[in-house]
């Protein structure tokens, strides 16, 4: 029962609304502003925090490039890690908070979530997400069988020539792109600043997706554009072998703290946890 009350709205059992303000798109530059600063304040740190989103990339790549059956599922795998982005980057989101408070932001301080008192809350937004990750998955690899059938290619290079030299393959390239727009645009209505309101306050997860949908339909055309930049440094970032993610992920993480800043009124000190992992 108090995981319940907890997950609907905070520890006390109390539904608290938080106030969504409107911003504009230089509003969206200055968080990535504030997402540089940050990363370049304490590099190294961060670096270490999601490294390990890179290698699993490259190993990934290496499974389905020697497994011929998991091909098809390559592209589905590595966009689908944008999807339960916003989760992975909770660490980001404290050591902006920290560095905002003038606290010590060493990456030891990435793990304090874990003494959160909104920990349940962020735990059922990010259960969602994997839920949400898994459909991905199921979705692309049934669309994948409708328009292939269940035999894997033959080779990498089959398989390829098969999406880019056949009627077929383009059908499929337009059908998973349009579904996993629709999958990613779930995502960022739901938790575009879901996270970094937990972080700050113990609001609950009902209310930490309802306030990111009020943002985004109070900021439809600032949170498009969000997305897009997202996208495309994501995009950036992956070229060459994945490299690129280890400077881009910290950065993204980092701006979305301070996006959050922007969308979301402040509240009052008594309402802040997030002096708990100090």
């Amino acid at each position: 029962m108090v995981m319940s009350f907890h997950v609907y709205a905070n520890a006390a059992g109390t539904l608290n609304h938080v106030s969504v303000r409107r911003i504009g798109i230089g509003d969206l530059f200055d968080a990535l502003r504030g997402g540089l600063d940050d990363f370049m304040a304490k590099p190294s740190h961060v670096v270490f925090i999601i490294i390990i989103y890179p290698i699993v990339g490259v190993l990934l790549a290496a499974w389905t490039s020697s497994n011929a059956s998991a091909l098809p599922m390559l592209f589905p795998l590595m966009s689908g890690f944008a999807l339960i982005g916003p989760f992975a980057a909770l660490g980001l989101y404290e050591i902006s908070r920290r560095r905002e408070e003038g606290l010590d932001t060493s990456w030891s301080h990435a793990f304090d979530v874990r003494h959160s008192p909104a920990l349940p809350s962020i735990a059922a937004v990010g259960i969602m997400l994997f839920a949400i990750f898994i459909t991905w998955l199921l979705v692309a690899q049934a669309l994948y069988v409708h328009t292939f059938g269940p035999t894997p290619p033959a080779s990498l290079s089959s398989f390829l020539n098969e999406i880019f030299q056949t009627e077929h393959g383009r059908m499929l390239l337009i059908a998973g792109n349009a579904i996993g727009f629709v999958f990613a645009a779930i995502v960022l209505c739901t938790t575009v600043i879901a996270f970094p309101l937990l972080l700050d306050r113990d609001v609950g997860a009902y209310e930490a997706i309802h306030a990111s949908v009020r943002a985004v339909a109070a900021n439809p055309l600032q949170m498009l554009v969000w997305g897009l930049i997202v996208a495309v440094l994501l995009a950036i970032g992956s070229l060459p072998l994945f490299a690129g993610l280890t400077v881009v992920l910290p950065i993204l993480g980092h701006a979305t703290w301070h996006l959050y800043r922007k969308v979301i009124e402040p509240a009052p000190t008594s309402a802040r946890i997030g002096s708990v992992a100090a």
